[in-house]
């Protein structure tokens, strides 16, 4: 990825500022896209000390002429775009009963539309090269959705349609362009401490919990190596899988257990503010407040980018085996 140009959505903090530091590592050219100045400065300065080179542009992505200035700005000032990942979001915690049109509407705006307007960006700068990697960040819930999050779940849904028709498209066109949908699991990142809640508990993400650098090293994998999907962790397989053989009877599972996984046991701060309507003022970083439950690696995904190591272990550890028995027999 050295020297090449790559846009992220969402890029201020969570999984979006974990990906600005993959990048930068690898010497890339950073268009960062956020609502929050605060944030976004400080990946800016994050990406420049690892020996990137960075521009950002605070805007929603809600904003599709925005979304489409901002894609020249990059262009214009860092070069061609290689890469653009999708990446911002927002939720609300809420049972579907208490839901508000508006705020439907708001999540669907950035979370769903905020994909589209960066894809149609992207499109419009990638195809007459005919070059380029697009990655939509998903999740287990872009097939599985859950209790309390109706909105999100139906915005990655929503993704995952747009993306199978985009794919659809640029084979029959036989373009260079790559889409890629990468699937997370839950990861500790600070949107759970400023997203919008009804629930009377702090909102978690279900565990087990990852850190938003497995994510990052996912995205840029992606970015390496285009395939048509990525999963990432084992509960995001399991989930997926599940859903595909028993939906059912996910449904009584998570009507039993989703309400109680997604809190934590500590009550929801009467003057919590949210950032559905705008950004919140100051720098959250890329982590949340779980580090102590939440893992750094994960064996699935790493079976899924060396499947080669994957399989030397596996012959030597057959060797060690057949070794042991004959040592036994003797």
């Amino acid at each position: 990825m050295q020297g090449a140009v790559v846009v992220i959505t969402g890029a201020s903090s969570g999984v979006g500022r974990a990906c600005a530091r993959e990048f930068a590592r690898r010497g890339a050219r950073i268009g960062l896209i956020a609502r929050g100045r605060d944030g976004l400065e400080a990946a800016r300065r994050e990406v420049e000390e690892l020996g990137g080179r960075a521009l950002i542009s605070a805007l929603d992505v809600a904003d599709a002429e925005a979304v489409e200035a901002a894609a020249a700005a990059i262009e214009a000032q860092l070069g061609p775009i290689d890469v653009w990942v999708n990446n911002a979001m927002l939720s609300v915690f809420s049972p579907i009963a208490e839901l508000s049109a508006d705020e439907v509407r708001r999540v669907t705006e950035v979370t769903y539309l905020g994909y589209v307007h960066g894809t149609l960006a992207a499109l419009r700068h990638m195809r007459p090269r005919d070059r380029g990697v697009i990655i939509q960040v998903g999740s287990a819930l872009a097939y599985r959705a859950i209790p309390l999050q109706a909105a999100y779940c139906a915005a990655k849904h929503a993704i995952e349609g747009f993306t199978e028709s985009l794919r659809c498209e640029l084979l029959h066109d036989k373009t260079n362009v790559r889409v890629t949908m990468v699937q997370l699991p839950a990861l500790n990142t600070p949107h759970f401490s400023v997203v919008r809640t009804r629930l009377p508990r702090h909102p978690k993400p279900v565990p087990p919990i990852f850190q938003p650098e497995l994510a990052a090293r996912a995205v840029v994998f992606a970015a390496e190596h285009p395939r048509r999907e990525l999963w990432v962790g084992g509960s995001t397989v399991r989930a997926l899988l599940g859903n595909k053989l028993a939906p059912g009877l996910l449904d009584r599972y998570l009507a039993r257990n989703g309400y109680a996984a997604q809190q934590t046991t500590e009550p929801v701060e009467r003057d919590r503010r949210d950032n559905l309507a705008g950004a919140l003022p100051g720098d959250r970083g890329a982590h949340g407040i779980f580090d102590g439950e939440a893992h750094a690696r994960s064996l699935q995904f790493l079976t899924v980018t060396h499947p080669r190591m994957l399989a030397a272990g596996a012959v030597a550890a057959a060797a060690a085996a057949v070794l042991g028995l004959r040592r036994a027999r003797r």
